[in-house]
């Protein structure tokens, strides 16, 4: 969050620090004319300023929120290449005039007096506004970058806080601050963030449809780079910077920070020639005009500054809801065993969104689908009744239809609806029991192979234990735990075999010492903490057993075809919760060696699915195979010969990368089990 936060920090700073020296001036001119009567005209303005920008903001929130997926990519795009272009001409601006600023003031001051309250107001409301537009859409901009709204927030909350401060010391006269040099520093640093933004938003264009090129990487180093490391975090959320960017992006990032570096420094060093004689403000005119005449009717204090704040806000709610409330293209379609689909009709081409409202009285599935071949576009689970969703698919050119799963009910399936155009939108094929048949029946034989090895060395480790031969155990013992976690995915399966083979010591009455700890971390303990021989002797003699009844029940279990698609993420899951955490580790240090049998599991259980999962999500698995070798170096750096480098002992930087390098590989996982969901059909 707080490398998200710095650049709204430092715009918040330095475009609070300006248009607070600006009403800084304004106040101090005025007070010293005696003429502090006109104060609540310069602070009606800054409200009216203030309310312009944050009116903005909502307008650039709202506007983006009723866009289509493709239209906001776009839309945030252009705001974000603008934004650079203000952003931009702003650093160059207060670069040119922070030494002549105050004299300007005062002159355009002076001029306010003699025309009325009017003119003040607008003086104060113009020196303000441009800030605040450019402080909303900046952090706009950022926000969209970064995915999120609360670091940016925070960023420049604490920059505009600080700003404030800083202006009322100067006011004050208890700072002493060379205005200068601090705009020179901050316009070098918000240079750098600007050619950011400025390659961010053209990736937003790229992405959008706007401008060409979306495919042609001149850089990806998505395989080799740590995403959720701290410093690839940080790179990201400060300088736009990804592992993975366009020719365009990197062109566009270069060119601007040469070109407008280059210019900016050789502005500063011709700004730090001779300054030009500068001539005297004239002194303020004596405060005129601010009484009303006789018998004229004296205007409530409180009309102007209500009127300001509720006259942007009115037309940024106007925008607003003239723009749409709901997403581009929205209609509202009812899902029950009678009305499945009522409201469809033909989208436009695009993305779409479809609020789909439970009618009926039962739980249901909703799945958009294509009639000819049941192949599905977009899909809601567990739409419980009288609630509202929102589906989004995209849609092209074809037949679409509405199929409805109440739960305990009969399948629906609407009228079918013809969209014109050329054809294009992605459906998944859904997946039967039968097309999971031969990879069920494949991973069977895996686990059944697995199991006969299993068998074999806790025998081994049964009799090492029992003649005495602790060190050996210890050798044999991780290399039955690393077989047995490698079945990861037939868990399930095991029934109550799983407890007495791999059973955890939590939620026990006697905890590491109740007789209802057994299996692998049982033996685990005594091994790693000083017990003898005949302690363990018992329990290795049990595991044994355990393994040997597990081999002979497997082929009578059952094992749900439906299981395989989910146990791809969740083998991982459990590693990053409990390995990579030392939650499990009973004094061995050797959860990395589990963790890289989890992974081997994995891996074997993605070659099983792989031809399902390439025929719906081609780009998918090479995504994934190199997250897994991206993990597998780092499992591989902590092994050293026959030892593993306990979770615990690892450095923070290395510790980082791994849980962010397993958390990249569950994110790309995350889609199997909805590609490869066993749906309900029509027929």
């Amino acid at each position: 969050m707080w490398d998200d936060a710095f650049p709204s920090f430092l715009i918040g700073l330095r475009e609070g620090l300006e248009a607070g020296l600006i009403v800084s001036i304004l106040v101090a001119t005025l007070v010293r004319a005696d003429a502090k009567s006109r104060l609540p005209q310069v602070w009606t303005g800054v409200l009216a300023a203030v309310a312009l920008a944050m009116s903005f903001g909502a307008v650039l929130t709202f506007t983006a929120a009723s866009l289509s997926a493709t239209a906001q990519e776009a839309f945030g795009g252009s705001l974000s290449v603008i934004a650079v272009a203000f952003v931009t001409a702003m650093v160059f601006w207060m670069r040119r005039s922070a030494r002549q600023l105050s004299g300007e003031i005062k002159e355009k001051v002076t001029g306010a007096l003699a025309m009325g309250a009017g003119m003040l107001i607008i003086t104060s409301f113009l020196a303000v506004g441009r800030e605040g537009l450019e402080t909303a859409l900046f952090l706009w901009t950022t926000a969209r970058a970064a995915g999120e709204s609360t670091g940016p927030m925070i960023g420049a909350g604490i920059g505009l806080v600080l700003a404030a401060a800083l202006c009322w010391g100067l006011y004050r006269r208890v700072l002493k601050i060379n205005l200068t040099r601090f705009f020179t520093a901050t316009g070098v640093v918000l240079i750098v963030i600007a050619a950011g933004v400025l390659g961010y938003g053209l990736r937003d264009l790229q992405e959008g449809g706007v401008l060409p090129g979306g495919t042609a990487y001149a850089v990806d180093l998505g395989g080799s780079i740590d995403a959720g490391s701290w410093y690839s975090t940080l790179v990201q959320g400060v300088f736009n910077l990804t592992p993975t960017m366009t020719w365009l992006q990197v062109v566009a990032y270069a060119l601007y920070l040469v070109v407008v570096m280059t210019l900016f420094v050789r502005g500063v060093r011709g700004d730090r020639t001779p300054a030009a004689r500068r001539g005297s403000a004239p002194k303020p005119a004596k405060d005129a005009g601010t009484e009303p005449a006789a018998g004229a009717r004296r205007r409530p204090a409180w009309l102007v500054p209500v009127a300001v704040v509720a006259v942007p806000a009115v037309l940024a709610g106007l925008i607003v809801a003239l723009g749409g409330a709901g997403p581009a293209g929205s209609q509202t379609v009812a899902v029950s065993e009678t009305e499945c689909g009522k409201g469809f009709t033909a989208p436009e081409p695009g993305r779409q969104t479809f609020r789909m409202h439970n009618t009926g009285d039962k739980t249901s599935e909703v799945y958009l689908v294509d009639p000819a071949t049941d192949a599905v576009y977009g899909e809601i689970e567990g739409l419980a009744p009288g609630t509202t969703r929102d589906l989004v698919a995209t849609v092209a050119g074809g037949s679409y239809a509405w199929r409805c799963v109440p739960t305990g009910g009969r399948t629906v399936t609407s009228r079918a609806i013809r969209v014109s155009g050329a054809a294009g939108a992605t459906a998944v094929v859904p997946v039967s029991e039968s097309d999971l048949a031969g990879p069920l029946k494949t991973y069977e034989a895996y686990i059944d192979r697995g199991l006969a090895v299993l068998v074999t060395q806790t025998r081994r480790l049964s009799d090492d234990i029992a003649s005495g031969h602790l060190g050996a155990a210890r050798t044999d013992w991780l290399t039955a735990h690393r077989t047995y976690s490698s079945l990861g995915a037939a868990y399930g399966t095991f029934e109550d075999f799983d407890k007495k083979i791999n059973g955890r010591a939590d939620g026990l009455p006697g905890g590491v010492a109740d007789q209802d700890f057994t299996g692998f971390h049982r033996i685990e303990y005594g091994l790693w903490h000083g017990q003898s021989a005949q302690q363990l002797k018992a329990p290795a003699r049990q595991l044994a057993d355990a393994a040997a009844g597990l081999r002979t029940a497997f082929p009578t279990q059952h094992f749900d075809p439906g299981d395989l698609p989910l146990r791809a993420h969740e083998i991982l899951e459990n590693t990053l919760q409990f390995e990579l955490t030392g939650d499990t580790d009973q004094g061995s240090g050797t959860e990395l060696a589990t963790a890289d049998a989890n992974l081997a599991g994995t891996r074997e259980l993605l070659t099983v699915l792989r031809p399902l999962l390439t025929s719906r999500a081609p780009r998918l698995l090479p995504t994934v195979d190199a997250d897994i070798a991206r993990l597998q170096q780092l499992l591989d750096a902590a092994h050293h010969g026959g030892s593993w480098t306990p979770v615990d002992r690892l450095d923070a930087t290395a510790r980082a990368r791994l849980n962010g390098a397993t958390g990249q590989l569950l994110e790309d996982l995350a889609p199997v089990p909805d590609l490869l969901e066993i749906r309900k059909s029509a027929r």
